[in-house]
């Protein structure tokens, strides 16, 4: 899984690909934009061209049986 963050709001949304987690992010912040108006003065002010990707891989532990 993917996890992608608009920084500014908060907006976060995950994916099974970078692709995936960007367009579900774009919907969030769509829909976010529509309760939260003002926030798109912020975003607006912001640098548009800052995208970066991360990635982490991470192993769940095993699991404990009692």
């Amino acid at each position: 899984m993917y996890v992608a963050r608009e920084v500014a709001t908060g907006v976060t949304s995950q994916g099974k690909s970078v692709e995936e987690a960007l367009e579900n992010l774009l919907e969030a912040l769509e829909l976010y934009l529509e309760e939260a108006p003002e926030a798109l003065e912020r975003l607006e002010q912001l640098d548009q061209g800052i995208v970066g990707v991360l990635e982490v891989e991470a192993k769940a532990p095993k699991a404990v049986r009692a």
